[in-house]
């Protein structure tokens, strides 16, 4: 199989935007205070021993129900132009795209994707999905009437790692089976052919996997929030990622030269490879 594709996957809450989803969409459409919303999340999750993500999306409907506001898909799909990026990020993904395109003469692919803990519904319609080819996340059972019932799919820290092995064996669809082997040579995108960009100790799992598989990351915070620095630092530290960079995703960033570099690395790789099977 021809290896001729690069991955840069995208964790989304605190990643490209500078707030959760949430806290564009549902949490004001509701009135519901943030900060005491995910007090209580929390707070639930750890006296019952539930999962966090769970507990959110089913007191999130609960809230709904009190206020007897029924949530549709299409209401969720709407919300999604609401969200609010980090600086450079409606540009960032054709400003990679062509740098790719350049340095490779044209011959090497690269997709963009999203793994999210958040909702699936709401990234459908964010003003950047032409550019994703496949979002990971949290879903909802539809009835009849389209109105959401309770949580069909739910995406957590750990779980995420799921997806990234299904970018990697090609098998993006939750009903093929990603247990087979598959031989590392007939992986359409291998580990190290794939960046991995997020923002904090949720993604741990899926960076402690991309580096231990070959791959790289880069953690992202932003500058005036110290708790944020200094978790990237750790991550550094702990031999995590391969940067930190402020979550600035314009040109000459910092972010955008360290995400270059990397590039100029796999791109090389996989010309030197593809050489060598000339000669095969």
């Amino acid at each position: 199989m021809k290896q001729n594709k690069i991955a840069i996957i995208y964790d989304f809450d605190g990643t490209l935007t500078p707030k959760t989803m949430q806290e564009y969409t549902l949490l004001p459409k509701l009135g519901i205070n943030p900060n005491m919303f995910w007090k209580n999340i929390i707070r639930e999750a750890s006296l019952t021993g539930g999962e966090t993500m769970m507990v959110y999306m089913r007191q999130l409907l609960e809230q709904a129900n009190k206020k007897n506001i029924k949530i549709s898909k299409n209401e969720f799909y709407k919300m999604g132009k609401d969200i609010k990026y980090y600086k450079g990020v409606k540009e960032w993904f054709q400003n990679i795209n062509n740098y790719v395109k350049d340095k490779s003469g044209n011959n090497i692919d690269i997709c963009h994707y999203i793994i999210s803990a958040g909702h699936l519904e709401i990234l459908e319609g964010i003003s950047i999905k032409k550019y994703i080819k496949t979002i990971f996340a949290s879903e909802y059972f539809y009835d009849k009437s389209k109105h959401a019932r309770f949580p069909k799919v739910v995406v957590t820290d750990t779980t995420k790692t799921q997806y990234l092995f299904r970018i990697n064996k090609g098998k993006e669809k939750l009903s093929e089976s990603i247990n087979t082997h598959m031989p590392e040579s007939h992986r359409p995108i291998p580990f190290d052919n794939i960046i991995y960009i997020g923002d904090g100790l949720t993604d741990v799992p899926s960076m402690a996997l991309i580096k231990k598989e070959g791959g790289h990351s880069i953690a992202v915070y932003q500058k005036r929030i110290t708790e944020q620095v200094n978790t990237c630092k750790d991550l550094y530290n702990a031999q995590r990622v391969d940067f930190i960079a402020e979550a600035d995703y314009r040109r000459n960033s910092r972010l955008y030269k360290n995400t270059c570099l990397l590039l100029n690395y796999i791109i090389s790789k996989i010309q030197y490879e593809l050489e060598l099977k000339k000669f095969k």
